[in-house]
């Protein structure tokens, strides 16, 4: 007879990892859904990342799923990577002591951004991107867009005078700096970047969600809705006790 697996509640700021051993997903990596190890939720790869452990026993992140290895899949979220740390998922997961180096969620950081940056610069090369407020904006009003990058640091007026009537159906990131975007482009500074539809469009977006995921400024909005969901509840449970 079949052990019946115990019923867990997961909620956003405090995922819950798993405490029945027949819910370690030893499957083989195939198809287009993996599982987190910390919140057991089954979601596409791409809004993911992926873990392996070295022969050293050091936690390595693997952003682009292809080191050798049975792989540990966290979402793609600061609180999960720090629920990951603070609760031994890594070590759960691995089946024995491991080593999780200190920098992991600046080095993640970091990583994510570089790698937003080469997409960004092979879309430029293949021309797949233009710059600056006119060019872009001709490709944005053209409905060629595939996705629209901002600075990070641009004005928001100024993002949204760029954006006008199409920010309610074209996808926009804003995962580097007016800098950074500039670097990629020959120019000191670039505000507005388009890319164009198709597959580089597509994986810009995929690694700039990625990254926003791990930001303080996500973290604190998804804080935010799990205590708005706790003070709701409370609500209830008050009012149906005092209508009892």
């Amino acid at each position: 007879m079949k052990k019946a697996r115990k019923r867990r509640l997961t909620t956003a700021d405090a995922p819950a990892l798993p405490t029945d051993p027949e819910d370690d997903d030893d499957a083989p990596e195939t198809g287009p859904l993996r599982r987190c190890v910390v919140t057991r939720e089954r979601m596409a790869k791409e809004r993911m990342i992926r873990f392996v452990i070295g022969p050293d026993r050091a936690v390595v992140p693997d952003l682009a799923a292809r080191l050798p290895g049975r792989g540990i899949w966290l979402s793609a979220r600061r609180d999960v990577l720090q629920a990951a740390n603070s609760r031994g998922a890594f070590a759960k997961a691995a089946r024995g002591s491991v080593i999780v180096p200190p920098d992991l969620l600046a080095f993640l950081q970091d990583s994510l951004a570089r790698r937003v940056g080469e997409l960004i610069g092979l879309a430029r090369r293949a021309g797949q991107a233009v710059c600056g407020f006119q060019k872009a904006r001709e490709v944005l009003v053209a409905g060629r867009a595939g996705l629209v990058v901002e600075a990070r640091d641009g004005s928001p007026e100024e993002i949204a005078r760029f954006l006008g009537g199409h920010a309610a159906h074209t996808p926009m990131v804003q995962p580097l700096d007016a800098a950074t975007l500039g670097s990629i482009f020959g120019r000191d500074h670039v505000v507005h970047v388009v890319v164009t539809k198709g597959r580089l469009a597509d994986m810009v977006a995929d690694e700039a969600a990625r990254l926003a995921g791990l930001s303080e400024e996500i973290a604190a909005a998804i804080q935010t809705r799990a205590a708005s969901k706790r003070g709701t509840a409370q609500q209830l449970n008050e009012t149906r006790q005092a209508n009892r």
